[in-house]
């Protein structure tokens, strides 16, 4: 089931990336008459009043062609935007803020396929880092029924003893053995009720147990109320957020295009002669931005079944902060000391959107 979703999700949006970046540039043949749209006579491939094509399929074939045609690709164009994107990130986004349009995917049809695809290859092979997080998920599980067990066989044990001991009680003989067993085995038991306890996520009555005990810390760690009680769900019952986070991530992913504008604003604000960059140039950098690093969590995430574990956590030590740098320097024109200080700059602030970002999700119901 979760294969057919992930598939789901990347049709899904392929499709919605091709309403917001419709046929513009797709093959026709040349057509005469009138539109049958708009009813204007054709004097060419496409309608000059409404644009659509003068050749019109009317067969199966044609429907799943349309349908391939919006899963893989954009008219063709993707294969001119992608390269630009990968390496020469700072001359795409120039190029389309100045006005070069028709040759490139727009920034706003590629995040959304790129986000979509992302979340429809989680739910296929797993995140980038699903690797360690389900063997570490795997071995907690194993230690807790492995510690469950034991529990079960030392209060078997227990009561055994117990019985045993009222009965040397019942026949006035000594208890002292007994006694020695009983206190062995209930020092056992209360070792791997510990053990269980660190192992095991807390949930319903044990939470309120552990903030009677102490155990689980209740004071507001940042004083602003929604992002101290996202923290809070996330301590309570991390898994559960997990969940939440990779099911309803994507439907709120276009949060992070205004959350990350203003810190790119700011690295600007201070020199006048960067002032003539406005709020458009902004959203068109942070666009590209976000989707070039989404698709490097596809790849990253299509390697993992290879275990190339090492080559991935050196792609994204070396990979985003020189992205980021060669992006700055293109886009706005920056001398290499200029782009250098943006970058680590730039690089704090994405954490910290990312943390807001995560926040937002937690406070809208992310967390249950």
């Amino acid at each position: 089931m979760a294969g057919i979703e992930g598939i789901g999700e990347a049709i899904e949006g392929s499709m919605v990336a091709r309403a917001v970046e419709p046929a513009a540039g797709e093959a026709a043949h040349a057509s005469r008459g009138n539109c049958l749209n708009c009813g204007a006579e054709l004097v060419g491939s496409y309608c000059h009043r409404c644009g659509q094509s003068g050749h019109v399929h009317r067969t199966l074939g044609a429907f799943w062609h349309d349908l391939l045609h919006s899963v893989l690709h954009f008219e063709g164009k993707v294969w001119r935007t992608l390269p630009l994107l990968a390496w020469r990130p700072g001359e795409l986004t120039r190029r389309y803020i100045d006005g070069e349009r028709a040759r490139f995917v727009s920034p706003v049809a590629l995040f959304l396929f790129s986000v979509f695809t992302m979340f429809a290859v989680f739910s296929l092979v797993g995140g980038p880092f699903s690797s360690s997080q389900e063997a570490q998920a795997g071995a907690r599980e194993q230690a807790a029924r492995d510690l469950g067990e034991e529990q079960a066989e030392l209060r078997e044990d227990l009561a055994e003893l117990r019985a045993e001991r009222q009965r040397l009680v019942r026949a006035g003989q000594a208890t002292v053995a007994v006694d020695r067993n009983l206190a062995s085995v209930e020092q056992d038991l209360a070792a791997t009720e510990r053990a269980m306890s660190a192992t095991r996520i807390l949930t319903g009555a044990d939470i309120a147990d552990a903030r009677e005990s102490g155990l689980l810390e209740t004071a507001s760690p940042t004083g602003l109320g929604w992002i101290d009680d996202s923290i809070r769900k996330a301590q309570e019952n991390p898994a559960l957020v997990a969940y939440k986070l990779q099911t309803n991530a994507y439907k709120f992913s276009w949060a992070l295009i205004p959350i990350s504008v203003p810190f790119v604003w700011l690295l600007f604000l201070h020199r006048r002669r960067y002032r003539r960059f406005g709020a458009y140039d902004h959203i068109v950098f942070v666009t590209y931005s976000i989707t070039f690093m989404s698709l490097g969590l596809i790849a990253l995430s299509l390697l993992r079944p290879l275990n190339l574990g090492d080559l991935a956590e050196l792609a994204m030590l070396i990979v985003p902060p020189l992205h980021i740098y060669r992006h700055l320097k293109g886009t706005y024109g920056l001398g290499r000391r200029s782009a250098l200080w943006r970058t680590f700059l730039l690089i704090l602030f994405a954490f910290i959107a990312l943390s807001l970002f995560v926040s937002l999700l937690l406070s809208l119901g992310g967390a249950g």
